[in-house]
């Protein structure tokens, strides 16, 4: 039981930053600036500049909506991991192996999507810190 406990609030951890992360795409009134440095170095280009290009006037408006779907569906996967993050869920071994298989996929493939697309993003240390966290999650789920 106390395996699940770990797992459980190891999983919370990582919902609830989930959370945060996609709120704060939600609510930022230029959200592609909260990853700037690492989007102007795969611009090629500052956003200053960037939006100073003729025909571009819209272009803030747009990203600021990719943004905020980007926000809402972070939001959303953390609180499902949250909502599943349960003592009674993570006791049926079947949800609990499907629940670490399907976070694992999304923890492992958004590290590889960061190192190639965007590098110098400082959402990489946050991403190395969930894994983290996922890992022990998957150590005290075998040691069950």
């Amino acid at each position: 039981m106390k395996k699940i406990t770990y797992i459980k609030y190891l999983l919370a951890i990582i919902g609830l930053s989930l959370v945060i992360s996609g709120f704060r795409w939600l609510i930022s009134s230029e959200p592609w600036l909260l990853d700037q440095v690492a989007n102007e170095e795969r611009l090629g280009i500052t956003f200053q500049e960037l939006f100073s290009i003729k025909g571009n006037e819209t272009l803030g408006d747009y990203l600021k909506q990719i943004y905020r779907f980007l926000g809402m569906y972070v939001l959303g996967i953390g609180l499902f991991v949250m909502s599943f993050s349960k003592n009674k869920i993570l006791e049926i071994k079947v949800l609990r192996v499907r629940i670490l298989m399907v976070l694992g996929i999304l923890l492992f493939s958004n590290i590889v999507l960061a190192y190639i697309w965007i590098p110098s993003s400082h959402f990489i240390f946050l991403m190395w810190g969930a894994i983290g966290l996922y890992l022990f999650c998957l150590y005290n789920h075998f040691k069950m």
